[in-house]
């Protein structure tokens, strides 16, 4: 079911941002499932009617963004003492878009985070995600682009938030 929700979301809500040779070159590399997450349990979906509607999670990983295609291991865990957590792949159905649905899923996310004794966040945003994650206190570290295939470039923006732990 991500694995369709995921391109609805992308052609649905970020049309405005980017170009649709952006965001076919972004799906799978850049916006895509992530197993890992769901492995470590860290990942939330939010159903209405049984259907998936929104997901989205965080992980004790160093990956900042990226479905799990093409890559080869796990990768190490992060200390929660000196490495900020990451937020991770959060999408949307266009037809449930702006009801909460993501800032619930965040609010989530860092319960699950201080939980885990971790002090602080980070995430790469998309352009259309940037106002979510500055609505919820993270601030702006730096612009830049991902490279994509065929030579396309995907403007993101890196954000970060001190947690305070529980």
């Amino acid at each position: 079911m991500l694995e369709i929700l995921i391109p609805l979301s992308v052609r649905g809500l970020q049309s405005a941002h980017y170009s649709p040779l952006q965001m076919e070159a972004a799906l799978g590399p850049v916006f895509g499932v992530d197993r890992q997450l769901i492995r470590d349990g860290t990942y939330f979906v939010a159903e209405q009617a049984g259907q998936i509607v929104g997901c989205g999670g965080w992980s004790k990983r160093p990956a900042m963004f990226g479905g799990d295609r093409g890559r080869n291991d796990e990768g190490p865990l992060l200390a929660p003492r000196h490495d900020p957590a990451r937020i991770r792949a959060f999408f949307v159905h266009p037809s449930f878009a702006r009801r909460g649905i993501g800032r619930d899923i965040l609010l989530a996310c860092e319960a699950a985070i201080r939980a885990a004794g971790f002090h602080s966040a980070e995430l790469v945003a998309t352009l259309a995600g940037e106002p979510l994650y500055a609505s919820g206190d993270y601030i702006v570290v730096e612009r830049f682009e991902v490279q994509l295939p065929g030579g396309l470039n995907l403007p993101v923006v890196r954000m970060s938030k001190r947690l305070d732990v529980a």
